[in-house]
């Protein structure tokens, strides 16, 4: 058994003046949300063996908030093909995994990360499912259990959404955030 975890990025910062989008950091409620899913996380129990992050600069605020909730680090593998990835070079990613690792968590950016959840989730799979396609908001998990024992066997349609987290199911105040 499997178990892919996708966290999208904190909110960022489009007020902040940067050259390049890769460089966008968090604003203020986005640290709050990463750090309030970190000790979700914690709360939770989930363990994670093997962590592949975007480095883009908002990916990386977030693993530090989302790390201070969870009060451990997670030392991702800062991998260039998740910024803004298609959710085919995700699923590349995913594929790559060390089967050695049973709990795979991907960190990075929409729309990537809800396409890959609706690939992998067959339709009509309730009601975790109709929320990820409604949207998938900033700071959200999404995670999928796979019969298999081998990354590469994860194909479309294989999982099954186990749980899917936005920041205001666990802080109301966090939410709608209107992204």
């Amino acid at each position: 058994m499997k178990t892919l975890t996708l966290l999208r990025h904190a909110k960022s910062g489009w007020d902040d003046p940067v050259a390049r989008d890769f460089d966008r950091p968090l604003n203020t409620r986005g640290r709050r949300a990463a750090a309030t899913m970190g000790r979700h996380v914690r709360e939770l129990g989930l363990a994670f063996d093997a962590v592949v992050a975007s480095p883009a600069i908002r990916v990386d605020e977030t693993v530090v908030e989302f790390e201070r909730g969870l009060g451990r680090a997670l030392t991702p593998v800062w991998d260039r093909r998740l910024y803004l990835a298609a959710p085919t070079t995700l699923l590349d990613v995913v594929h790559e995994c060390d089967a050695a690792s049973d709990a795979l968590l991907l960190i990075g950016h929409n729309p990537g990360l809800e396409e890959l959840t609706l690939l992998l989730v067959p339709g009509g799979d309730g009601v975790l499912r109709a929320a990820a396609e409604e949207k998938y908001p900033t700071a959200t998990l999404a995670e999928m259990t796979f019969d298999t024992d081998d990354w590469a066997a994860v194909t479309a349609g294989s999982g099954r959404l186990t749980r899917f987290i936005r920041p205001r199911d666990v802080d109301p105040s966090l939410g709608p955030d209107g992204d």
